[in-house]
């Protein structure tokens, strides 16, 4: 084995590799040809002189030697991009790139204005931002830091809470004028509602009145959507009634387009949280964009940063 020829390029390579499955992937990702990304496997398992991946028509999978070689690569690659962000210093902490990915229609009405936010006060960071309601693989996918609504499951992330996202009840004055204004939680049976497909519970609602007493209601309806803008422009044409997000409907309440349903009584607010991939979160630019999204998605609309919402 020449261990000149395993070099961080190479050894970058095979993690991507290693983590995406897949040549062509990685490939398009680091923007060479796929035959560049098969040469950098080729040259580091000669140098290692033992076979890393097991390659199939259909997927590139880790050898046992390949596992444990993944493991050792990570760190060095991490201590690596450590040292030079402390070499560098504070211009280091302000270099490079950010891969972010956010639930979809949050991250277009608010998060990419912060990210703009964010990277007029660090110019040099570059972001890549991500958009979908998909709960994906963030090793795999290169993701450093992902922002998702409702209860997060990956135990292997670090969680930072960024604090309770409050919903109401909405409808558009047409609609209510046409099919009657509820006045009790069990005048909503039989309306037309507006549902989350990708939102396991939502054919029931429970509802809560201000002395705490409260109320579960079939919820139902013709229009079922998997994006949250396509809730707003559903709204906005009067197709129904619909337990939204303050964030995602407060400019349209604050316009008159549409207008609270049953004012007296509260939905369950929704947890926002911040994952972070452990092996990144020692990154200063990493960190900085942390920081920076805690602090001002505390400041939207319809955010509570108590645990329960109040």
């Amino acid at each position: 084995m020449d261990k000149s020829d395993i070099t961080l390029e190479r050894m970058r390579t095979f993690a991507r590799v290693a983590e995406r499955g897949s040549l062509s992937a990685v490939a398009r990702e680091l923007g060479v040809g796929q035959s560049t990304v098969t040469r950098h496997l080729r040259e580091l398992e000669e140098a290692v002189g033992v076979p890393l991946l097991s390659r199939t028509t259909r997927r590139v999978m880790m050898t046992d030697e390949g596992s444990r070689y993944y493991a050792r690569s990570v760190e060095i690659l991490r201590l690596v991009e450590q040292a030079s962000d402390e070499v560098r210093g504070t211009r280091g902490a302000q270099a490079g790139t950010i891969r972010v990915s956010c639930t979809a229609a949050f991250g277009v009405l608010h998060v990419s204005r912060l990210i703009f936010a964010f990277q007029d006060l660090f110019p040099e960071i570059g972001i890549d931002l991500s958009l979908s309601d998909e709960r994906v693989d963030l090793v795999r996918e290169g993701i450093d830091v992902a922002i998702r609504l409702g209860p997060v499951s990956d135990s292997s992330m670090r969680m930072k809470a960024l604090g309770q996202s409050r919903r109401l009840l909405v409808a558009a004055p047409a609609y209510l004028a046409e099919r009657g204004r509820p006045a009790t939680p069990q005048e909503l049976i039989g309306h037309e509602g507006i549902r989350m497909s990708n939102v396991s519970g939502s054919e029931t609602l429970a509802l809560q009145r201000r002395d705490g007493k409260y109320h579960a209601v079939p919820f139902g309806g013709r229009l079922r959507v998997d994006h949250g803008l396509a809730v707003r422009e559903a709204l906005i044409a009067g197709r129904g009634i619909v337990p939204a997000h303050r964030w995602l409907v407060g400019d349209l309440l604050e316009a008159g387009r549409i207008e609270a349903v049953l004012p007296g009584y509260s939905l369950p607010s929704v947890p926002l949280n911040m994952l972070i991939v452990p092996e990144r979160a020692g990154i200063s630019r990493v960190r900085l964009l942390i920081d920076f999204l805690t602090n001002e998605i505390g400041k939207l609309p319809g955010m509570d940063r108590s645990p329960n919402g109040q």
